[in-house]
């Protein structure tokens, strides 16, 4: 990339209104309904994990979640469903409709080793005009939780949901997307831990090994 185009992408990270959103509304079904945002690793739940993450790069934070009771001594709007469906779509919707920003970052809370480097390094890539901003790996597979999005969006995942079409990247031909590489984003996390989630107990074992390997 040349110095134009990194001075231009450090223009839009510092001119963007992004808030930072926490997809907190899942089931847990293999872990036993257990709210995963709660699970802790190496002493430190997931929840907070993400927060300390958040909390340096994010003005706006936000909990997308069905019932903010469970939030509450963390001090932090929750955006509720406003949906039915149990899914990660109506967490994006609920949080692109209750944010003020313009854009949200999104990153779900089965997700114990979200990396500040490469949340910085796909916030650097976003412009105003970018309606979905995602890593896409090597294979071509998008991250869609772990990814920005508009809320020019709001219209498309509305009626998406109202046709009961829980796949994320099937309104995303009718929006701007920018893949993003995940070698960009491979300075801020070496071992793409960053995707790693929890779903299941074997999950929640080797999150714990992976915490004590890589001192995270």
């Amino acid at each position: 990339m040349c110095t134009l185009s990194i001075s231009r992408t450090l223009f839009y990270f510092a001119a963007m209104d992004i808030a930072g959103i926490i997809l907190a509304g899942g089931l847990g079904t293999r872990m036993g309904h257990v709210k995963k945002a709660f699970l802790t690793i190496s002493g430190r739940t997931i929840l907070d994990r993400l927060l300390a993450v958040y909390r340096p790069l994010f003005s706006e934070i936000l909990i997308a979640a069905r019932d903010k009771d469970d939030y509450g001594a963390y001090d932090l709007p929750v955006a509720e469903d406003r949906f039915p469906a149990r899914s990660s779509m109506t967490g994006i919707h609920a949080g692109l409709t209750a944010m003020r920003a313009s854009h949200g970052f999104m990153a779900a809370c089965d997700g114990p080793f979200l990396q500040s480097g490469l949340v910085r390094a796909l916030l650097a890539q976003a412009a105003p005009e970018d309606d979905v901003v995602i890593p896409s790996k090597d294979d071509g597979y998008l991250e869609p939780l772990c990814a920005i999005y508009s809320k020019r969006c709001i219209p498309h995942i509305e009626a998406q949901l109202d046709q009961e079409n829980y796949r994320i990247v099937s309104f995303f031909e009718r929006v701007r997307v920018k893949p993003v590489p995940v070698s960009l984003l491979q300075a801020g996390d070496p071992h793409h831990i960053s995707f790693f989630n929890v779903n299941s107990p074997d999950d929640l074992r080797q999150a714990e090994r992976l915490a004590a390997e890589l001192g995270v």
